[in-house]
C-alpha cells in the first residue's frame, strides 16, 4: 500500500494517567503550536561535549531529520528530548509539560504513555507473535489483552502488513519487522514518534518505502516525529532538516523537498 493513500486506523478510545510536570502556553514553531520543544540544551559526559545549547521545536504531524556526522550529538539529542536521559542544562517541553526536570519514574511514565519509539533493530520481542508486539504498550499499561490486540489490529492493514499478525519476528523480513515496530509505535496514539536510523538494517528501496509509511503514520495521527539519520534520502522524506555539527546546530532548520507541499 502506498505512503501516500495511507488512511488513518480507526480511533481508539485509550486514556493515560497524567503527568505532574510544571506547565505553560505553548510555544509556536513552524509548522504551529509545538508539540515538543528543547530549549538551550546542554550535554556533556566527562570532558567531552555532546550537545553545546541546541535549541529544537517540533509542531504537531511535523517530521524532522537530525543529521550530522558520528558524534555531532544526534543521539544524545533524542535522549534528552525522549526523557532517556536529562540535559545537564536547558529545558524539554511536552505541550504545556516541563519534562526534563523529573525524575526517572516520571520520566518512564512519559516514554511509555506519551512517546513512540522506532530503533534500528525494531527490539520486537522473538517469542510474541507480531500482533502481541504491536499491543504490548497497552497491556503494560494495564488495558485488558483482548482490547489491546483488538486495537493493535487496526495498525496491519494501513501499513501493508495484514495477514502477518501471528508471524513471529523470526519469520518476517526486515522490511515487515521494522513496520511492526512502526505499529507498536504508534498504537498508543504518542504525541511524539522518535526513530533512531530506522532504515540503516534495510536495503535501499525498503527503507525508503518504510521511511515513507512512518512519515505518512506519524501524521496521519498528528504525532510529532524526529528522525536520527545519517541518510539523505531519509531526511527528503522529513518536512524539515536540521545538521548538527560538534553539538550545535550547523545550519538553520531548512525545509526539505518534502517539506515544500
Amino acid at each position: 500500500m502506498s505512503a501516500a493513500t495511507l488512511p488513518p486506523p480507526p480511533a481508539g478510545t485509550w486514556t493515560s494517567a497524567p503527568t505532574t510536570a510544571i506547565r505553560r502556553p505553548r510555544p509556536a514553531s513552524a509548522s504551529g503550536p509545538a508539540v515538543l520543544v528543547g530549549r538551550d540544551l546542554h550535554r556533556s559526559f566527562g570532558a567531552t561535549t555532546a550537545l553545546a545549547g541546541v535549541t529544537l521545536a517540533i509542531g504537531r504531524g511535523e517530521a524532522v531529520a537530525a543529521m550530522g556526522p558520528s558524534g555531532s550529538g544526534k543521539s544524545t539529542l533524542l535522549h534528552c528530548l525522549a526523557g532517556i536521559e536529562p540535559p545537564d542544562r536547558g529545558e524539554v517541553w511536552l505541550g504545556p509539560d516541563r519534562i526534563d526536570h523529573l525524575d526517572e519514574r516520571r520520566r518512564t511514565a512519559v516514554r511509555r504513555r506519551r512517546f513512540g519509539f522506532v530503533f534500528q533493530s525494531g527490539h520486537l520481542l522473538p517469542e510474541l507473535p507480531a500482533v502481541e508486539n504491536v499491543a504490548l504498550p497497552l497491556m503494560l499499561e494495564g488495558h485488558p489483552r483482548r482490547r489491546a490486540v483488538a486495537e493493535a489490529r487496526r495498525w496491519f492493514a494501513p501499513l501493508g502488513i495484514d495477514g502477518l499478525e501471528h508471524r513471529l519476528p523470526g519469520e518476517l523480513s526486515g522490511g515487515q519487522a521494522q513496520r511492526v515496530t512502526i505499529a507498536r509505535a504508534l498504537v498508543t496514539t504518542p504525541a511524539v514518534v522518535f526513530a533512531d536510523e530506522p532504515t540503516a538494517a534495510l536495503d535501499r528501496t525498503t527503507g525508503r518505502e518504510v521511511v515513507a509509511l512512518l512519515v505518512q503514520a506519524a501524521r496521519t495521527s498528528g504525532a510529532g516525529l524526529l528522525v536520527v539519520t545519517h541518510d539523505p534520502e531519509v531526511a527528503e522524506a522529513c518536512d524539515r532538516s536540521v545538521l548538527l555539527r560538534d553539538g550545535a546546530l550547523a545550519a538553520p532548520a531548512a525545509p526539505t523537498p518534502a517539506g515544500r507541499r
